[in-house]
């Protein structure tokens, strides 16, 4: 299909002045090697600051990097951060929580993976962070530049860039011949502000069948620490054929491993449960050390019926909206818009998305109601302005980054409708009317479905434009598998 028209951005582009975006509260283990880019929008260059910054972490306020080491004490450190340029000045709060607990919102970056599968080297993820600031993907609080997998070498491969000894003489874990320094690897993208994540199996090999880490978990994850990684997906694949039985216990025994093993690393390491959902992974995710566990199969594989495949995984992982909160999050896979590879035919180029502009801010409006990871896996080199403006609007990644850290529930659903609706800490509720039809529809939830009282101020999130005040439901006219994705402010 043809590229959406300029008349289908709804995200207004920021002004020239500053605007402070991403998380109002970051978690951090007391200690451990700190790392955050300030995400800010505005004309360049701008001068930051951040008062009372605790000891030991340091601002460049050139770059709104800051870097250092977190206090040992246990504390939360309220920090207000300001941004300035010739057009105004921007001041947020900004809470560090020094303590157990990572990720107390869902980590927002990019995954190769649906792109690029086997076909990644040390040079596509040095372009890919360079895409992330050039975009202005990280002034919107886009963070983790991801490998998945294809990165280790490959047994019986006769690819020379592949084939050779798959660990070292002390049993350590060798990438392939594409990247010859992970370490300074992960220091040109931590030298942007951006973290780096890895991938890896529990099982002798991975999906792809590349080196696993079975009976090498220790080794590796703390080289994987040693080249400076800040995520690790973890994801079954060949340990199916390890597991002894389909019980609970089995499927638990990898990833607790794993957890206690990250937890004891001098280095912050959030960690993704990558099993499909098996044994309502929602249900103890978060208790082996998981920050976040995929709910379902792979979305690059959901087959599209009436709906297109990303409704199905949406609808499913909605369910289990009872289980998520801060450090803990369900995670329905990647956002696959712009230009995309095909999970069915690794070889082919990637291609535009076929997917409508209305179901992209469906996609997009749904993962960020159910506080999903957001994690961006098409093409960076080819980010048209329709996808940035998918992937780039603050109020709707606001609603996702909320410290409360809720997921919305489901208020209604049938054939033709859902109904999201997420609390907020200010008291707002961000509620999400998905026309599920094929054909557009005028659609509503009443205050006694949403649980709310009173008179509240509508806001489009979308369009960032106030709508008026209602005062006993929301309605709006929306298209075909389209979304009114507004917030009710009290």
């Amino acid at each position: 299909m043809s590229g959406p028209a300029q008349g289908q951005i709804l995200t207004p582009k920021p002004g020239p002045a500053p605007r402070i975006n991403g998380p109002a509260v970051y978690g951090v283990r007391p200690g451990h090697p700190f790392l955050y880019r300030i995400p800010c929008t505005g004309q360049r260059p701008i001068r930051f600051d951040a008062r009372r910054l605790p000891s030991g972490l340091t601002l460049d306020r050139d770059t709104g990097i800051i870097t250092g080491t977190a206090p040992k004490k246990r504390r939360e450190y309220d920090v207000t951060l300001r941004a300035a340029n010739p057009h105004g000045v921007a001041e947020r709060k900004f809470k560090i929580v020094v303590g157990d607990t990572l990720a107390l919102t869902p980590p927002m970056g990019w995954n190769h993976w649906y792109t690029h599968y086997d076909r990644i080297s040390d040079q596509l993820f040095r372009d890919a962070a360079d895409a992330m600031i050039a975009s202005g993907m990280a002034d919107f609080g886009y963070q983790y530049v991801n490998m998945d997998d294809c990165w280790m070498m490959k047994p019986g491969s006769n690819d020379p860039t592949l084939s050779g000894p798959a660990r070292d003489a002390s049993g350590a874990i060798l990438p392939n011949k594409r990247f010859p320094d992970l370490k300074g690897l992960t220091e040109y993208i931590h030298g942007k502000g951006l973290k780096a994540g890895l991938y890896t199996s529990p099982g002798p090999l991975t999906c792809a069948r590349y080196e696993g880490s079975y009976q090498h978990e220790e080794i590796d994850a703390r080289k994987f620490a040693e080249w400076g990684f800040d995520f690790l997906k973890h994801d079954w694949c060949s340990y199916g054929k390890i597991a002894a039985n389909q019980s609970l216990e089995e499927r638990q025994k990898p990833y607790i491993k794993m957890g206690a093993i990250l937890k004891s690393l001098d280095r912050d390491m959030v960690f993704n449960l990558c099993q499909y959902g098996m044994g309502d992974v929602w249900k103890w995710g978060g208790e082996v050390g998981g920050h976040a566990w995929r709910t379902t199969g792979d979305l690059g594989l959901a087959k599209d019926t009436r709906l297109p495949g990303f409704f199905h995984i949406g609808l499913a992982n909605a369910k289990h909206w009872e289980y998520a909160g801060p450090g803990r999050w369900n995670d329905p896979d990647y956002i696959l818009i712009g230009y995309i590879g095909n999970a069915r035919r690794q070889g082919e180029p990637p291609k535009q998305a076929a997917l409508t502009p209305d179901e992209q801010y469906s996609y997009m409006s749904m993962w960020s109601l159910m506080a999903a990871p957001l994690f961006y896996s098409g093409d960076m080199s080819r980010l048209d302005e329709f996808t940035l403006n998918v992937l780039c609007n603050a109020e709707v990644i606001g609603v996702n980054q909320d410290p409360l850290g809720k997921q919305a529930r489901i208020v209604r659903q049938s054939e033709e409708e859902l109904v999201l609706a997420k609390p907020m800490r200010d008291g707002s509720l961000a509620v999400g009317l998905f026309n599920l039809g094929e054909s557009e529809r005028e659609m509503s939830a009443t205050w006694r479905e949403l649980g709310v009282t009173g008179r509240r101020r509508s806001r489009d999130v979308w369009r960032q434009k106030d709508l008026g005040v209602v005062g006993s439901q929301v309605s709006s006219k929306i298209a075909r598998h389209g979304v009114s994705f507004v917030r009710l402010i009290r």
